[in-house]
């Protein structure tokens, strides 16, 4: 893979950008859906990115400090950046979350021209619960809903393997959080449906995971199974472990050594998003 370097871009201030916030994208049910948007001065198009927060599938928002730390690496190297809301559990379980980020996937193509970007060289970048969700939408992408790249930080992708690898309640948490119930007689195949290592095949977009190799509430081996699993049918993907760091970006803001993600991720959509 080539690597274009652009170090010198993170380090510059950032580049003029129009920032929009609240910008309805859709309703599903009556549910107001926002988006916040970040558009670089200028004639574009220029590339985007659609970043999903976490927040374990139950909280969260578009401009919560989880993801905020996306936000200036990516006005810096030229992208403009939607970072959406969708609906969470108790009130929407499993699957009004991929629905609702493949609803802001049709919005932001179908409003290209109009924020200046290119809809052919739109990335996917969702943490935690959003790594699951872009995982989830990128795996099973219809024409529609197809991205150009997916950055993927400590998301779950394997639940069955979650679940079997770590005694810990996880298997509890994951129904109430995800699906509203107990685990019943079709746990498993629930586990199963919702895990996007189950849809992995050839013609995926390109994914970089990210993950802390001390990320106590996402085991840091989903990341590589993902990444084997797409190997295996011929899709591309790359991992990028973070010696030592815990779950969460915003975690990572403390320590300098944690923060190479920034310039790490620049550089993998840049090479994947010509």
């Amino acid at each position: 893979m080539i690597h274009i370097p652009i170090y010198a871009a993170l380090a510059a201030p950032a580049l003029a950008v129009n920032v929009q916030r609240d910008i309805e994208f859709a309703r599903p049910g009556g549910i107001s859906l926002k988006l916040d948007a970040s558009i670089p001065e200028g004639a574009g198009p220029f590339p985007a990115a659609i970043v999903v927060h976490g927040g374990g599938w139950v909280a969260g928002d578009k401009a919560i400090e989880w993801v905020q730390p996306l936000f200036a690496p990516l006005e810096k190297a030229g992208f403009a950046w939607f970072s959406i809301n969708y609906r969470v559990t108790p009130q929407a379980p499993y699957p009004a979350m991929i629905h609702d980020t493949e609803a802001a996937i049709v919005w932001v193509k179908a409003h290209a021209r109009e924020y200046k970007i290119d809809p052919a060289r739109i990335a996917l970048i969702g943490e935690s619960a959003g790594g699951h969700i872009v995982a989830y939408v990128a795996a099973r992408s219809r024409p529609e809903t197809r991205v150009a790249a997916v950055v993927d930080f400590y998301g779950p992708h394997d639940f069955l393997r979650q679940v079997a690898d770590r005694d810990n309640g996880d298997s509890a948490r994951l129904f109430k959080n995800l699906f509203q119930t107990a685990p019943g007689a079709d746990g498993e195949a629930k586990l199963r449906e919702a895990s996007p290592i189950t849809y992995v095949k050839k013609g995926m977009p390109p994914f970089l995971f990210i993950h802390g190799t001390d990320d106590k509430s996402v085991p840091v081996n989903q990341s590589p199974l993902m990444c084997e699993r797409m190997r295996a049918v011929g899709a591309a993907c790359e991992v990028y472990l973070i010696d030592g760091a815990p779950h969460g970006m915003s975690n990572w803001e403390k320590t300098p050594a944690y923060l190479s993600y920034k310039s790490k991720m620049i550089d993998w959509l840049t090479a994947n998003m010509r």
